[in-house]
């Protein structure tokens, strides 16, 4: 059985036992979370999709650790006016452990 849900305005096909990092959420660490935005359910051959969500379905997850991602690098650059621009960015991620799909 596997489903996939949508948090932080992306995708993700999840199974139960699944380990996954997903963009922030607000929850403690060791909490559980539930995700109501699933697409789409496959059980046993079975698939539900939904217009635009599954009623019904829900995803239950533990939220394992807060981190950061990894450091990108902007560079912006208008040649022969002496500009250029660097920034960084880190994206604060929360690593869930999915538990059990429901529906």
């Amino acid at each position: 059985m596997y489903a996939v849900i949508e948090t932080g305005g992306k995708q993700y096909q999840v199974a139960a036992g699944d380990q996954l990092e997903v963009e922030r959420v607000n929850a403690e660490e060791g909490t559980s979370v539930t995700f109501d935005r699933v697409l789409m359910v496959n059980s046993d051959g079975s698939v539900r999709i939904g217009k635009p969500t599954v009623e019904a379905a829900s995803v239950v997850a533990d939220v394992v650790s807060h981190k950061r991602g990894q450091k990108l690098i902007t560079f912006k650059m208008k040649r022969r006016k002496g500009y250029h621009l660097t920034k960084g960015h880190r994206q604060e991620l929360t690593v869930v452990k999915i538990k059990e799909i429901n529906g």
